[in-house]
């Protein structure tokens, strides 16, 4: 385990619900899909290491757990602009943290 945190240190992650509108592999890159993402008052671009355990198409209208405030970073050329979280099963594979319901791009979750 890691160690441990405040509740004052966990509130500086902004976490929200993103809905996945448009997934692509990157040219050049067998591991990373660059998915525009709409938050609610904006739609940003995300850059995801899943290519290999996911088609584009299988994340489009996914509600996925996004962190908002993440430092921007390039990645092949294109910039990421939040990180989209997951959890690694026994086998490996990624899974994408996902809501289930009628929940709004841009809910927070806490």
């Amino acid at each position: 385990m890691s160690e441990t945190i405040d509740i004052e240190y966990l509130k500086k992650v902004d976490l929200r619900i993103g809905i996945v509108k448009k997934a692509e592999r990157i040219p050049g890159s067998r591991k990373l899909l660059r998915l525009e993402v709409d938050l609610g008052s904006e739609t940003r671009q995300i850059v995801a290491g899943i290519a290999p355990w996911y088609a584009p198409e299988e994340l489009v209208g996914k509600r996925i757990v996004v962190v908002a405030n993440l430092k921007p970073k390039k990645l092949m050329g294109y910039e990421s602009q939040g990180m989209m979280l997951a959890a690694v099963g026994k086998d490996g594979k990624p899974y994408p943290l996902t809501v289930e319901g009628d929940v709004e791009p841009g809910a927070r979750v806490f």
